[in-house]
């Protein structure tokens, strides 16, 4: 009987480190996603929708669940980097920081995959 409670001990703590190198691996990237869409909030938010659901402030600024669903995310990031221009007279241009694109990214393309899920 000591040996089954051992094992069954032994096979709890594999679980148990199994379970945290998983949640902790995940960790980062949420980390990021969550700071891409703080960044989003502060500079994107008074035109754009940013979640999944709702319209955009300004009926010309598409929400970005369309945007993720348009182009590819990573062609986002020069533009990112260089500059947003649109064509549209109401977006300023904006330019990030590379930990900032990251965050950005990170947050665009788990909008991306949450709509894909829907």
């Amino acid at each position: 009987m000591g040996h089954l409670c051992n094992s069954v001990q032994v096979i709890a703590m594999v679980i148990g480190t199994l379970a945290l190198a998983s949640s902790g691996s995940a960790a980062p990237a949420d980390d990021d996603a969550a700071k891409g869409l703080a960044i989003l909030r502060k500079n994107c938010a008074r035109c754009h929708a940013l979640e999944l659901t709702g319209a955009s402030p300004h009926p010309q600024a598409p929400p970005f669940r369309d945007v993720v669903e348009r182009y590819p995310v990573e062609d986002l990031e020069e533009s990112l980097a260089e500059g947003i221009l649109s064509g549209h007279p109401d977006m300023p241009e904006f330019t990030f920081e590379a930990d900032e694109i990251n965050a950005i990214v990170t947050y665009l393309n788990s909008l991306k995959a949450k709509e894909n899920a829907k």
